[in-house]
């Protein structure tokens, strides 16, 4: 392992969705971003729906998607146990897009039927994955 990088396990309850050696790594915490380095203190947090971005340890920048879950950091290990995870260079855009479009309509609506929170959560989805994929233009 190089000099100032730790390792990044990204997990849902389906896949492993990566572990790799990071240089830094930024993820939604309930309260907003939260960053961690090498050397972070242990700590768990509680993560949001939002964009996890990390710099791999050749220096490039990458995202992933992410519905909430948890992030655990001990013994140089960031482990990210979300509820689903999709790398930013793997998202469909096109269905994204009509995801976002789908969520923005519902919410829209003035039904007593549409369940707000529900929809609130998929336009969040779905702007976290064109984020994710850098798409997002709004």
């Amino acid at each position: 392992m190089a000099e100032n990088t730790f390792i990044l396990e990204v997990i849902t309850p389906e896949e492993i969705l990566l572990r790799e050696e990071v240089q830094f790594v930024v993820v939604p915490e309930t309260q907003g971003e939260l960053g961690v380095l090498k050397n972070h203190a242990p700590m768990i947090a509680a993560l949001n729906i939002g964009v996890l971005r990390y710099t791999d340890a050749a220096g490039e920048v990458k995202k992933v998607a992410i519905s909430g879950g948890f992030m655990e950091v001990i013994y140089n290990e960031a482990r990210v146990l979300a509820e689903t995870a999709e790398k930013g260079s793997e998202i469909d855009v096109l269905r994204a897009q009509e995801a976002l479009k789908r969520a923005k309509r519902r919410l829209e609506q003035r039904d007593e039927s549409i369940d707000f929170a529900r929809a609130q959560k998929a336009l969040q989805r779905a702007i976290a994955r064109l984020k994710a994929a850098d798409a997002y233009n709004e």
